[in-house]
């Protein structure tokens, strides 16, 4: 909103337009219903309460992210949902263009809050990705907050998981990453138990055992974890090359 030579200039988005009570005309409407249907944001600048001009703009879908988001799926993720302040259309496009399973435009901070709560009670673990100031309450309310790293400070501050750049790839590098740490505790933890089960065994059953026998099987258990261990690495770096 401004004063400009006298005249009062508004630029924003329809409901802007609505409060500050510049009628459509027919033609008008005509126009702002193709260019949502086409996948644009509406930006509208009306002067003295007259619309004036209508622009529309699209953002352009990053190369690779619908390959990335379809490793998210191969990674255990069942549900893809976007929800967006922009209009219903250009998100419904999106949507359809990267194979998400639901998209919700017109959203505001709470009603994105709201819709994760819903899922929530759902029982669902959700996941929210965001990077800017409105996505806070939802990165704070999700069970699991990530943030860009090139996203404002209070998303950052108020998420679980910070990604260090904004590349999309490093979104199932990191679920990659811990599944796979995951199940490697689980086996270390199985190795771990089981060499003492058959120590113990071997005690009560066996005439070999000794003291020294059972360090030496120990160390070369631990030594065994270790190593183990140690394949995250090479996942890691398989991941980057």
């Amino acid at each position: 909103m401004a004063e400009v030579d006298g005249h009062r200039v508004a630029v924003g988005n329809a409901s802007l337009m609505e409060h500050e009570m510049v009628v459509f005309s027919e033609h008008a409407r005509i126009d702002l219903a193709r260019f949502e249907a086409s996948g644009n944001s509406l930006v509208l600048t009306a002067v003295d309460g007259e619309l004036q001009i209508v622009m529309g703009i699209r953002d352009q879908i990053r190369e690779g992210v619908k390959r990335h988001l379809h490793k998210l799926k191969k990674l255990g993720v069942r549900h893809l949902i976007v929800l967006s302040g922009d209009n219903q259309g250009t998100v419904d496009l999106v949507s359809a263009q990267l194979g998400l399973t639901e998209a919700h435009g017109h959203m505001l901070p709470e009603d994105k809050a709201s819709y994760i709560k819903k899922l929530q009670s759902e029982g669902r673990t959700v996941a929210f990705v965001g990077d800017g100031v409105n996505d806070s309450p939802s990165l704070a309310l999700a069970q699991i907050g990530i943030a860009m790293g090139s996203g404002t400070d209070v998303a950052i501050e108020t998420s679980d998981v910070v990604l260090m750049n904004s590349d999309f790839s490093r979104l199932p590098h990191a679920l990659g990453l811990a599944k796979a740490t995951a199940s490697n505790m689980r086996q270390n933890i199985a190795i771990a138990v089981g060499v003492v089960l058959i120590l113990l065994a071997s005690v009560f059953f066996s005439e070999w055992m000794n003291m020294s026998i059972g360090m030496l099987v120990h160390e070369a258990s631990i030594l065994v974890v270790i190593l183990n261990g140690m394949r995250l690495l090479r996942y890691r770096l398989r991941k980057e090359r």
